[in-house]
């Protein structure tokens, strides 16, 4: 998606460690037409399939998923939390992911009245490095005994191995931006 990857090129940063903070637009400050934008692109990738929801991790995927939501007929949007509240109640399907860029392990936990056996699934996230939340998330899917349709990232580090291991495992991945390298002497970011 060339307009995600110009607003990349435009306002991300590129940080020691891997990190490209695209926080202006993306994941602190909101774009919602750019989201909108987003949430069209992966309706056409996604045109045929049966989606009955979509499931992400709080807090990132939040506003992405929900503009997405409008392009499949209003699904509901499904958020894993990542921490036991007063206000979660009744059973629950519970797993821990690694967060690569928070460099700690979460708790993912979805409310089993919110995912259920026969639910066609849309997993959108914000990023894509090695995976572990989308795997997270797929388990807790498996557990409900829903089914995973594909998957919506808008920026996948492509030099990271998480991308090519879901696409190996057989899941439709749509990623609007994939970042082949960058640089954070330079601040260079080549798309693939």
């Amino acid at each position: 998606m060339k307009e995600l990857e110009e607003r990349i090129r435009k306002e991300g940063t590129v940080k020691p460690g891997n990190v490209l903070k695209v926080d202006a637009f993306l994941n602190h400050q909101c774009d919602v037409e750019l989201f909108d934008h987003m949430g069209e692109a992966w309706a056409e990738h996604f045109k045929g399939k049966t989606i009955t929801k979509i499931l992400t991790i709080e807090a990132s995927g939040i506003g992405i998923a929900c503009c997405a939501a409008r392009h499949f007929g209003n699904v509901p949007v499904v958020f894993a939390k990542k921490a036991q509240s007063i206000n979660l109640d009744g059973d629950q399907y519970v797993t821990t992911i690694y967060s690569y860029t928070k460099q700690r392990e979460f708790p993912v936990i979805v409310a089993k009245k919110f995912l259920a056996p026969g639910d066609h699934v849309l997993l959108i996230d914000d990023f894509l490095a090695n995976g572990k939340a989308l795997q997270g998330l797929i388990e807790i899917c498996d557990h409900a005994g829903a089914t995973v349709e594909g998957i919506g990232i808008a920026v996948e580090k492509g030099f990271q191995d998480g991308g090519e291991q879901l696409r190996k495992a057989g899941y439709d991945l749509d990623s609007l931006a994939i970042v082949k390298s960058m640089d954070a002497e330079t601040g260079d970011i080549e798309f693939a």
